[in-house]
């Protein structure tokens, strides 16, 4: 019988054990493995973030309010040089005549009368024209309303002059015993002392620019006593 032939022995190569720095990156690299796989895996949309292109309307309303801002700015710059080139003047109110018919009491705490004056006004500038669109006047009397106005609206021209005839009549209307017993002391010294006061909405008109603003009147007024009363003395001021 033939023998078998011997086994070979095992090298010392295949006799000694992986070590364990062999073990880690040999895990590490499986780990790193997996870990591409996955993320090729992925889908496109999740890995990269998709632009989004911004919509015409929204381009449309960026310019429109940028071209809107320069109107602004161009407009404002154009009128403050435009108001400062021509510098508008205030109108004038003025009274330069008056009239003092009835100052009557019922009883010493009612009045009864009649005044009425001459209402000047004026547009002393000369490339503006100038409306009045609300006019009031009230009349005092020791800082106490007796009567009040109002006038029409109207326009005038630059330069010119309107004269406006206002009657205020008083009945009935209450004063204190203390105003009362003043108002008769100055009839009886043919000296009686009014205030009238005029609120006038005004617009001036520079061409396409219009500039409206409010004017407050006061004029200081001193008469002779009625049925004849004339006036004396006056003393206007008008201010924004």
């Amino acid at each position: 019988m033939l023998a078998n032939p011997p086994l070979p022995l095992p090298s010392e190569e295949q006799t000694n054990p992986p070590s364990l720095e062999q073990i880690g990156i040999s895990k590490q690299l499986r780990n790193q493995h997996s870990l591409t796989n996955k993320s090729s895996k992925l889908p496109p949309t999740l890995g990269q973030p998709r632009l989004q292109k911004t919509k015409p309307i929204v381009w449309c309303a960026a310019v429109l309010c940028f071209i809107f801002s320069l109107l602004l700015i161009f407009f404002g710059i154009a009128t403050l040089i435009f108001y400062f080139a021509i510098k508008p003047k205030n109108p004038i109110f003025d009274i330069p005549n008056a009239s003092l018919n009835v100052v009557h009491f019922d009883s010493t705490e009612y009045l009864n009368g009649e005044f009425t004056l001459l209402a000047n006004f004026s547009n002393p500038n000369r490339r503006i024209d100038v409306r009045f669109e609300s006019l009031d006047i009230e009349l005092f009397f020791s800082d106490r309303l007796i009567s009040s106005q109002s006038i029409k609206p109207f326009t005038q021209r630059p330069g010119e002059t309107r004269l406006q005839t206002v009657n205020f009549i008083s009945s009935l209307v209450f004063l204190p015993q203390d105003v009362g017993v003043k108002l008769q002391r100055q009839v009886q010294s043919n000296r009686v002392n009014y205030n009238a006061r005029g609120t006038f909405k005004v617009r001036a008109n520079m061409g396409l620019i219009h500039l409206s603003y409010w004017l407050h009147s006061r004029c200081q007024i001193e008469m002779t006593g009625p049925p004849t009363g004339v006036l004396v003395a006056r003393q206007c001021i008008t201010r924004r």
